[in-house]
């Protein structure tokens, strides 16, 4: 499965925003420089992860960006399907196959999308998050 840059950059973006304090905003600029992606072209991965609803924009000297939803309810899915559009089968027409043969060739293909729709929608943000650090001072000795 080939993963576009712009998929790339929205996935980073928003484990990023995972990482964060769920009340703070974060800036683009600050997303930018901690993911190493280039600014401008992030802020149009954010404004269309807005669109569909993914992160919140916010304005003034607080401002920035946050996900809307927990870390545990957002997908890689959610995120592909925001970015690319749904992940679906579309064959162009095939002329010169069989009838038989480009039928099995749909379904297969067909039955491959679902199955990775299915992967895709398991995996939240959450899962490929680090373990929260534990706090030294709440060893006991």
């Amino acid at each position: 499965m080939k993963i576009s840059r712009t998929v790339a950059y929205a996935l980073q973006a928003t484990l990023l925003l995972a990482r964060a304090d769920s009340g703070e905003s974060i800036p683009c600029s600050r997303l930018a420089a901690e993911g190493k992606m280039p600014e401008r072209f992030l802020l149009q991965i954010l404004r269309n992860l807005v669109a569909h609803g993914i992160l919140a924009s916010y304005r003034g000297i607080e401002g920035g960006y946050r996900l809307t939803r927990s870390p545990e309810k957002i997908s890689i899915l959610d995120i592909i399907e925001a970015m690319d559009g749904p992940l679906n089968t579309s064959l162009p027409p095939a002329e010169g196959l069989p009838v038989e043969t480009r039928i099995k060739l749909e379904k297969t293909l067909s039955d491959v999308t679902q199955l990775a729709r299915r992967e895709l929608g398991a995996v939240k943000l959450s899962h490929l998050l680090p373990p929260p650090r534990r706090d030294r001072s709440s060893r006991s000795a």
